[in-house]
């Protein structure tokens, strides 16, 4: 039971920034802008960084049963 929680909570880490960046229009806007960046941008480049964490959690967590 708990290998298979840990494999469904792997397999949704891998799939959140599909859902994020997949609907355009959530982040589909100029403003806030950082550091004269528009937000459309930036949100897009935020996701490298949060998508290596969660590509090393799920490895993790998806451990000898991938």
């Amino acid at each position: 039971m708990a290998r298979r929680v840990r494999r469904l909570a792997g397999i949704g880490l891998l799939l959140a920034p599909f859902a994020a960046l997949l609907w355009v229009a959530g982040y589909d806007r100029a403003m806030p802008t950082l550091a004269g960046i528009p937000f459309f941008y930036w949100y897009q480049l935020a996701w490298v960084g949060v998508v290596a964490v969660l590509i090393k959690v799920a490895a993790r967590l998806l451990g000898d049963d991938a």
